[in-house]
């Protein structure tokens, strides 16, 4: 089948002119249409354009397990500036993504947005607006009294942010970007250009960054699996209307995310049985992700991030608590079951799909009660780096969602390994660390400062980070600790490995023994207390 809107990849990729600012829709392997960045790339090294242009990645395109992404463009002459919510990552051994290499050679100007910003910005360039005023970046990576949102040199020259007096308080402007070209992907399209996701493991954001390009005079070209005839699609099902998409084109081949062809399971078109779900093995990591779940209330929406705490919804389910919280990601899952690994940004047996916008808007905006997320660095005022270490770039991928989560939210568990490269084991309920990791990871002051501890004590937020040793909480005074695992020596393993003096509380305890055996723990959630509105019924 043929469609008046429906043309070959080197076709769609002709259309771009040099100099253009073009919009990508993807989230790592999800969504990604990679058959239309292989194009342009292609046309580059054939005929040398388009040139010079800008893309924007609200999150990351490709990831380099199957799926390239940004790195079909990634060369220079054809990059002059990505701004990127997240960038692809590789493991450690690997070599480092093409992108990486031109942002550390400082061949293009980079820049990474918090993604729910960057969502914002194609909002407000869509309705003729000036630009996102926000809070969310206060004193972070994000604020011009930092980097800024630049990677490099290049991007240092040329700010993207400033910080604004209004009303009397601070705060951050990122004026409007009006992409000339958005390239976005679904699974069908029918012959009037209309877009269903049936087969999308998410909607991410191609509805806003079509609007932004179609109000701005751009096009918006689509990348689906598959053709439909007009009318055949349901209204209801139709995320982006045909009015707003220019040129199809298909690609049958495309993989629903990284190294996963197509499984009915994360588009919401089965639920899976409970036990078909992989739990955790018993290490050093199952030990945190279950104290972390110690953390949470029975009822509340809990946002979950990328690492350890990935784990925490599949520790539920073994111990018969799956359903007590709903967990909601920055891709759009609401409920069910968050994936691991390369499916990681997706989930089985949804409640929902929001769209990654709003999503964003939801936490933005702290409508969520909790968050579960990894660190790389804490220091000594409690704030968290995840998002740079100099010595391998290429393994952390920008902060993504992290800072818009974070900025407001009521409560946070961040999780990790006390230090990096300690070898350690589980005996008779027992943690016993037989060699200390040489890096630490308790610092005076965090390479990059992805979670500002100043705002969260300035706004009181609740901040708890578990490590395989101890538990610390963030308060006024600084990071205190709390609680230590059984077989833990306090000077030697925790204060001597910390190179900031830790506050002990007066109340340090055990961390449960139970955690530290293969048993499941007899977690039990206490519930969430219960909103009322000021004035409402009981006053």
């Amino acid at each position: 089948m043929t469609t008046g809107k429906h043309i070959s990849p080197a076709q769609a990729a002709g259309l771009i002119p040099d100099g253009a600012i073009v919009s990508v829709s993807s989230s790592s392997g999800l969504g990604c249409p990679d058959l239309m960045l292989k194009a342009i790339g292609e046309r580059f090294e054939a005929t040398g354009h388009p040139r010079d242009l800008t893309t924007l990645h609200p999150i990351a395109a490709g990831d380099m397990s199957g799926i390239k992404g940004v790195d079909h463009i990634a060369r220079k002459g054809l990059l002059k500036k990505i701004i990127g919510g997240s960038y692809p990552s590789g493991p450690s051994s690997a070599e480092p993504p093409l992108i990486w290499q031109m942002i550390g050679a400082n061949e293009v100007a980079a820049y990474n947005i918090p993604s729910g910003i960057l969502f914002d910005m194609h909002r407000e360039a869509a309705a003729k607006r000036p630009g996102v005023m926000t809070k969310v970046g206060l004193d972070t990576f994000v604020d011009p009294s930092r980097e800024g949102c630049a990677m490099n040199a290049s991007a240092a020259s040329e700010p993207v942010v400033q910080k604004i007096a209004f009303e009397g308080e601070d705060w951050l402007y990122f004026k409007a970007i009006a992409p000339q070209v958005a390239i976005i992907r679904a699974t069908t399209a029918d012959e009037r250009g209309n877009l269903t996701y049936e087969h999308e493991g998410a909607y991410l954001g191609g509805l806003d960054q079509a609007l932004a390009a179609r109000n701005n005079g751009g096009i918006v070209i689509a990348q689906v699996k598959r053709l439909a005839k007009e009318g055949s699609l349901k209204p209801h099902d139709v995320r982006v209307p045909g009015v707003l998409v220019d040129y199809v084109v298909v690609d049958p081949d495309q993989k629903q995310t990284t190294q996963t062809l197509y499984d009915p399971a994360i588009s919401g078109e089965i639920f899976r049985p409970l036990d078909s779900f992989r739990l955790p093995e018993f290490n050093i990591q199952k030990v945190i992700a279950r104290r972390v779940a110690q953390e949470l209330e029975a009822g509340s929406a809990v946002n979950l991030g990328f690492g350890i705490s990935a784990n925490v919804p599949r520790i539920l389910i073994e111990e018969g608590l799956h359903g007590a919280v709903t967990w909601v990601i920055e891709q759009g899952a609401v409920g069910g079951v968050p994936l691991l690994d390369f499916a990681f940004g997706c989930a089985s047996n949804a409640d929902a799909f929001m769209p990654s916008p709003y999503q964003f808007t939801y936490f933005q905006g702290a409508g969520f009660d909790a968050s579960l997320l990894s660190f790389l660095e804490i220091d000594r005022t409690g704030s968290v780096n995840v998002s740079q270490l100099s010595f391998r770039p290429h393994v952390t991928a920008g902060a993504g969602g992290f800072v818009d989560i974070t900025a407001r939210a009521k409560k946070i568990v961040f999780s990790g390994m006390f230090n990096a490269g300690a070898k350690l084991a589980v005996s008779d309920g027992r943690l016993v660390i037989h060699r200390e990791g040489k890096l630490k990871k308790l610092v005076n002051q965090v390479e990059h400062v992805t979670f500002s501890g100043r705002r969260a004590v300035e706004q009181r937020q609740k901040i708890t980070y578990v490590t395989e040793r101890c538990v610390m909480k963030l308060t006024p005074e600084g990071v205190v600790l709390t609680e230590i695992a059984p077989g833990v020596d306090l000077e030697t393993h925790i204060l001597r490995q910390s190179e900031f003096p830790l506050m002990v509380s007066d109340k340090l305890k055990l961390m449960d023994s139970a955690l530290f055996g293969e048993a499941p723990i007899g977690l039990a959630l206490p519930m969430k207390s219960q909103r009322r509105l000021a004035g409402g019924v009981d006053g």
